[in-house]
């Protein structure tokens, strides 16, 4: 008898960076941008919600003065 097929899950997107310090003043993980609460909650939120944050994270770094600005081109 053949064992059923099965596909593994998708691994749910992150952008950890295994940077994991948080910066006092912004509360911002230096490494990838997130909160602590983002963090926490990060493995119950839907993939939507991960991309939409995850899309606004370099400009948290930058604002929050923890990543270098864009020199112009």
């Amino acid at each position: 008898m053949n064992a059923p097929v099965t596909t593994p899950s998708a691994k749910a997107s992150s952008p950890c960076t295994k940077v994991c310090v948080l910066d006092g003043p912004s509360g911002l993980c230096i490494g990838c941008g997130r909160t602590r609460d983002e963090i926490g909650l990060w493995g119950s939120l839907s993939e939507p919600r991960r991309r939409a944050i995850m899309a606004g994270l370099p400009t948290r770094l930058v604002e929050a003065g923890l990543a270098p600005t864009q020199a112009p081109a």
